[in-house]
């Protein structure tokens, strides 16, 4: 359609040989990640423009949350549908559609006259971000030999974690250019572009097994994965949602299981459990769920430490976030190309060792406060992250089928997407009660949740012991923070221990080399062609009888 040659598919021979990808690939990348741009930002760039909103509705605390959860909830939930759903019905076909749908819905948003249309417009700008994610890494392997695909996914990466770092500083800019609209009207330029050079330079790729999505499934796996996260996020946020959390927890436990208990059954699974027995997709995937949890709450925290103990604005914060952005763009240079160099395993754990050591050096900011510690902190993390990431996404969707990519992608997000949504809820609590444990007695309980709770208490005592309580409060806060970064370092600790332990030890192999693959490969690609096989033939045999 777009008259552009579709990319070969990749069918390794005997020898191990493969093809040398699609001509245009490398602009087709560029197409993919202003796709991709524009997911992630809206992940963060709507904090900053919060205070605006709640003054123009006169939003409620719970309400501000609603618009934030809508987008999240929604775009974790569906993600592993839409991978299925881009197998079937074509990935550059449910990118587009995706990104029509996140363009319209954030200009509806712009234009919001209330903050229950803003949390509507937030969950459907979901739904678009659910389409296009998983078909984005889908077409990078389609269009990318095997030998080339861990600097692609370094790009990708890139961006990805740029955009997360930089969002706070494009919406702080934005809201004082147009107010809280322009954190919206800041997508649809970027989609618009998105779409075109799409349509122009992505081929069209999908499951040469056509196989149709299971409605039934379709339906338990969002709505377990939407309880899930709720759940997760409800479990973070205090009592006034506690409530709810065994609702949402029961939900998730019935649909997940039936899910499974579905898969396991069919003929023709929208999730192949079988590829959680290949310790490289299980380990790699473990690994990335463990280490999402220690770093998905680390600017939403140093952000406050930054704000409200440091002094600075909005947008100074956004700025002083830049060494993470620096040390993912350095990393993820020399992580897409390390592969090759050292081999998946040791760039793993590499990486992640260097993202450990990023947390030790900002939990010392207790005993040496400045803004050096966390510079060389952010660094060191985003280093670190930017250094693994290629190896890790590689590492898992290569043990995934070709034809399967959307699928494996979809796993892939979701791992990640529900490690830093546990995260948040799990370190965000820990911080909260270590932080209510320093906190003077005298303190009183509305005042003793967060932070700026007690800095507006104690401006309101005003005098000597406002002044007081205030030193008092960003200490506890550093000495909150501190457990925090400690636990999260744990965190990736234990992630580097899984990578080190699970993945094989696989030998660099340079670019273009033409090798057979090794024998426990061969094994796994013989036990999951059985498995196929077997289901297919349980499903012949149910129509014959039908």
């Amino acid at each position: 359609m777009s008259g552009v040659r579709p990319a070969r598919e990749e069918r390794p021979g005997d020898d191990g040989t493969e093809d040398a990808g699609h001509p245009r690939r490398w602009a087709i990348l560029v197409a993919v990640c202003a796709a991709l741009l524009v997911i992630v930002v809206d992940n963060t760039v709507l904090n900053v423009a919060l205070p605006s909103v709640a003054r123009s509705f006169d939003a409620s605390t719970a309400w501000q949350q609603a618009v934030l959860d809508a987008y999240t909830v929604v775009f974790s939930g569906l993600l592993i549908t839409a991978g299925a759903v881009s197998d079937r019905w074509g990935r550059r076909r449910a990118m587009v559609t995706g990104l029509l749908v996140l363009g319209v819905s954030s200009a509806a948003a712009a234009l919001a006259w209330s903050v229950w249309w803003l949390v509507l417009m937030r969950a459907l700008m979901g739904v678009g971000a659910a389409l296009v994610m998983p078909a984005t890494l889908a077409l990078l392997v389609q269009v990318f030999p095997a030998h080339e695909r861990p600097r692609a996914f370094a790009v990708w990466g890139v961006v990805a974690s740029v955009a997360m770092a930089l969002g706070p500083v494009a919406g702080g800019a934005v809201v004082e250019l147009w107010d809280w609209p322009g954190a919206f009207l800041i997508n649809v330029p970027v989609v618009c572009g998105a779409v075109v050079a799409i349509v122009r330079l992505v081929p069209e790729s999908r499951d040469s097994r056509v196989r149709a999505v299971d409605p039934y499934s379709a339906v338990l796996i969002t709505v377990g994965m939407v309880a899930l996260t709720s759940a997760v996020i409800l479990a973070g946020e205090g009592p006034m949602t506690r409530p709810l959390l065994p609702t949402c927890g029961a939900v998730a436990l019935v649909a997940v299981a039936a899910f499974l208990r579905r898969q396991r059954r069919t003929a023709s699974p929208m999730v192949d459990l079988a590829l959680y027995r290949d310790r490289q997709f299980a380990g790699g995937s473990m690994a990335v769920t463990v280490i999402s949890l220690g770093t998905g709450s680390t600017l939403f925290i140093l952000a406050q430490y930054l704000q409200l103990v440091d002094g600075m604005g909005p947008l100074e914060a956004g700025l002083a976030s830049s060494p993470m952005a620096a040390g993912i763009v350095l990393g993820s240079y020399a992580g897409g190309r390390a592969p090759a160099r050292i081999g998946h395993r040791r760039s793993i754990v590499l990486g992640f060792t260097g993202t450990a050591v990023g947390f030790l050096v900002l939990a010392a900011l207790a005993v040496h406060p400045g803004y050096v510690l966390v510079a060389v902190g952010l660094f060191l993390v985003g280093g670190g992250n930017g250094f693994a990431g290629p190896a890790v996404t590689s590492t898992v969707l290569g043990a995934v089928p070709k034809d399967r990519a959307g699928m494996g992608s979809a796993l892939n997000d979701t791992h990640q997407q529900f490690g830093v949504a546990f995260g948040v809820a799990v370190l965000g609590g820990l911080l909260a009660a270590v932080y209510r444990a320093e906190l003077p007695s005298t303190v009183p309980p509305h005042a003793s949740g967060a932070l700026a709770a007690t800095l507006d208490h104690s401006d309101a005592l005003g005098g000597s012991g406002g002044h007081a309580l205030a030193v008092a409060a960003r200490a506890a806060f550093t000495q909150a923070q501190t457990a925090t970064m400690l636990a999260a370092g744990g965190c990736v600790v234990a992630g580097v221990v899984i990578a080190a332990v699970v993945l094989r030890n696989d030998s660099p192999v340079p670019a273009g080399t033409k090798m057979r693959p090794d024998r426990r490969t061969r094994l796994t690609r013989t036990r999951l062609t059985r498995v196929h096989l077997t289901r297919q033939r349980r499903q012949e045999r149910l129509d014959s009888e039908r």
